[in-house]
């Protein structure tokens, strides 16, 4: 495949849509209460043009660092937008990180400015601003923002908007996409404006989009999946963006966008069906769609009311599917697409081809991708024109992220089928051994435990036991009832009960003495898993290894653990 031509790059692009299509809306902000704000092409170009007139005022050397800290919403997509148009390079964060990742990222990345916009927790991300570096507020930063710092509005207010179409060569660094920090330190990934523009052209080849779609923006757009699907995928095809409002108002932000296209991770797709299994139990709902004309009338109703029934593309990624969930949603009329990416790749590697049942892989590669299994190791490796092109002032972790011959090292394990299809296995580090000598792959594990609708999240581990152990995280609901002594009581009975079945799937050396209910919440907060909700190993290790022993020689088969 070539390279994207100069008019699918990202300013391109919004030239493109400022001058064909002006009165369209782009863009669907809820302000609150209700109340929604919709841009048009026309009104979110002048207000880009208006602050990357500003941000060139600043004088800033070309190619600076400017930084993004805030949710999804529609300045957000703006202020990435005018960075690139001042000729800077954007940082986004997670609006969800610690004070000290804040810090280390902004310092890290000789952040000149910060875009401080709305979010939750800002008074905890607060002392991680390095002193002295200029904020610009949004319209719904929090309030102590806004008064301590210009706003978005104001400044756009004062500025005339920049003239002409300032344009970037494919070849220059657009962004600094930050890894979430599994391994440690969160690392740069630097992205090209060419990485982008080949990217939506493979990806648009495996799931077509047009004008008349729409998407809801909810994952972090620091992530690399929703910049590339929404922020980049909205730019080249002018399809209408929405934002959700907050996590209470979700269900009504989807019904609201009705999306055509929806990425979700597997954690929200299993918080859909137990949603659904709340009002309609899965025996009632299983035999209610045996019956023919009733099944379909059904169907509809179950999609309309979580928002997807004009959803044609269904899509997850960032952590593995189980089989069992892919059915049900096939089964519900709504077959989801699964696929698989690293920030390294902009997320742009393989994914199932939408129609074609591929359940249990990832599906085969993107037209213009190779993909290769390292003999020894078993590691996925591949290379495309979306491959970065290293992590920012890191050349040793570059270096050490290809092979001698210029692939891409994914640190993922995975085998290829003679179709051609991806299977993932689990991390190549993540593999341990037990006393017996026997290796265990944790993750396909995990995907079998986490299917329990109490448990919001879970590891498998135990390096030198006899048998491995689980250490499950309850979600919010089932830990507030395990407070009570007989819920607590059902809860452990269904466990145990899970914990059979799925032992009952699994060979005998990987068979779990048991399961560990973590007395307390893992979170960003207290450093136990990232902002893409991935578990950090080594921090798991930290807080539990020391009881691993204790546990297995116990007897039991569900323990809680003492607060």
């Amino acid at each position: 495949m070539t390279a994207a031509p100069t008019e699918m790059l990202a300013l391109n692009r919004l030239y493109h849509w400022e001058k064909t299509t002006p009165g369209r809306i782009a863009l669907t902000q809820p302000m609150g209460q209700g109340a929604l704000r919709d841009f048009t092409w026309a009104e979110l170009a002048d207000q880009t043009r208006r602050m990357a007139a500003y941000l060139q005022a600043q004088g800033w050397p070309p190619g600076s660092k400017v930084a993004i800290l805030s949710k999804n919403c529609a300045w957000w997509l703006m202020s990435d937008l005018a960075i690139w148009m001042a000729g800077h390079v954007s940082v986004p964060l997670y609006p969800t990180l610690a004070a000290g990742t804040v810090r280390q990222i902004l310092t890290h990345s000789d952040a000149k400015a910060c875009f401080v916009g709305k979010l939750d927790g800002w008074d905890a991300m607060k002392p991680g601003m390095p002193p002295g570096l200029p904020c610009i507020g949004y319209p719904l930063s929090p309030p102590d923002v806004l008064a301590q710092v210009e706003g978005w509005d104001a400044i756009c207010a004062r500025t005339p908007p920049l003239q002409g179409e300032p344009t970037r060569g494919a070849d220059e660094l657009a962004t600094l996409i930050y890894t979430s920090g599994t391994t440690g330190m969160p690392k740069g990934v630097m992205h090209s404006f060419g990485n982008f523009a080949w990217a939506l052209d493979a990806g648009i080849q495996r799931i077509p989009m047009t004008a008349e779609d729409r998407m809801l923006s909810y994952l972090p757009l620091a992530h690399v999946v929703e910049r590339v699907l929404v922020e980049h995928g909205w730019l080249r095809t002018g399809l209408r963006v929405y934002f959700a409002e907050s996590l209470d108002s979700f269900v009504a932000d989807v019904q609201r966008a009705r999306p055509t296209i929806f990425f979700s991770v597997p954690r929200l797709w299993v918080k859909f069906q137990q949603g659904v299994h709340h009002k309609l139990p899965p025996a009632r709902l299983d035999r209610l769609l045996s019956i023919p004309f009733v099944g379909g009338l059904v169907r509809r109703k179950v999609l309309k009311g979580l928002g997807l029934d004009q959803c044609r593309i269904a899509a997850a990624g960032a952590a593995p599917m189980p089989v069992a969930l892919l059915a049900w949603y096939r089964r519900l009329g709504l077959p989801i697409n699964e696929g698989y990416g690293l920030t390294e790749n902009l997320a742009v590697s393989h994914l199932t081809l939408p129609g074609v049942n591929q359940e249990g892989s990832v599906g085969p590669v993107y037209d213009g991708v190779e993909a290769r299994i390292d003999e020894k190791t078993g590691e996925i490796q591949m290379r495309s024109p979306a491959v970065m092109s290293g992590y920012y002032q890191m050349p040793e972790q570059t270096r050490d992220s290809f092979t001698a011959d210029g692939w891409l090292r994914t640190g993922d394990k995975g085998r290829i089928d003679a179709q051609g299809l991806l299977h993932i296995t689990g991390r190549v580090k993540d593999l341990f051994k037990t006393s017996k000598g026997k290796y265990v792959a944790p993750a396909p594990i995990e995907d079998k435990l986490v299917m329990h609708e109490a448990v919001e999240a879970c590891v498998v581990t135990g390096a030198n036991l006899g048998q491995p152990l689980g250490i499950v995280m309850l979600n919010a609901e089932a830990a507030r009832r395990a407070a009570d002594a007989p819920a607590r009581t059902e809860l452990e009975a269904t466990l145990k009960e899970h914990l059979g079945r799925v032992n009952e799937t699994l060979d005998p050396h990987e068979r779990l003495e048991c399961l560990v209910v973590a007395a307390q919440a893992w979170s960003v907060e207290n450093d136990v898993i990232t902002p893409t909700f991935k578990v950090k190993r080594n921090r798991i290790e930290e807080l539990y290894s020391a009881n691993y022993e204790h546990w297995e020689a116990s007897g039991r088969k569900v323990i809680w653990q003492a607060p």
